[in-house]
C-alpha cells in the first residue's frame, strides 16, 4: 500500500500520524476486515501450490466497524486526532467479511497475525513515509 492510495489503512494511519482529523464516512457502522500481508501471501501461496481450481477467499473473517477501526488507529499511533464524519458514498459496501471456510478446509489456512500486531508493523512502516 502506498500512503496516498485512497485505501482506509494508509489514509487513517497517515491522518493519525499527522494529528489531522481521521475521516470516517457515514456513521462508521460499515464493517471491514483486515488481513496482514504475510498471512495473505501464505494463503495465496498455498492456493497456488494446491490442485484446487475454484475460487477461494483469502482474508481475515474478523470484522470491525470503520468507527472502531479509526479509534484503534488513533490509539495505536498515540495520536491527538479527532474523528470527523463525512457523508457515506452511495457505493460504499456495508459489510466486507470473507468466508474462509474453503481456505481452512482445502488449504489448511487461516490468518495468524492479530490486528494489533499487524497495525504495529504497518504504522512503523508508514512512519518512514510521512
Amino acid at each position: 500500500m502506498r500512503l496516498n492510495d485512497g485505501r482506509v489503512v494508509p489514509a487513517f494511519i497517515s491522518q493519525a500520524l499527522k494529528n489531522k482529523p481521521v475521516t470516517v464516512f457515514g456513521r462508521g457502522r460499515q464493517t471491514r476486515s483486515f488481513c496482514y500481508v504475510s498471512d495473505l501471501i501464505e494463503g495465496i501461496y498455498r492456493l497456488m501450490m494446491s490442485n484446487y481450481d475454484l475460487p477461494v477467499n483469502i482474508g481475515n473473517p474478523n470484522e470491525m466497524t470503520m468507527l472502531q477501526f479509526a479509534q484503534q488507529i488513533i490509539h495505536a499511533t498515540k495520536s491527538h486526532s479527532k474523528i470527523v464524519f463525512k457523508p457515506l458514498p452511495q457505493d460504499d459496501p456495508k459489510q466486507r467479511r470473507p468466508d474462509i471456510t474453503r481456505a481452512r478446509k482445502i488449504l489448511g489456512w487461516e490468518p495468524k497475525v492479530p490486528l494489533a500486531s499487524g497495525l504495529t508493523q504497518t504504522i512503523k512502516y508508514f512512519k518512514t513515509k510521512v
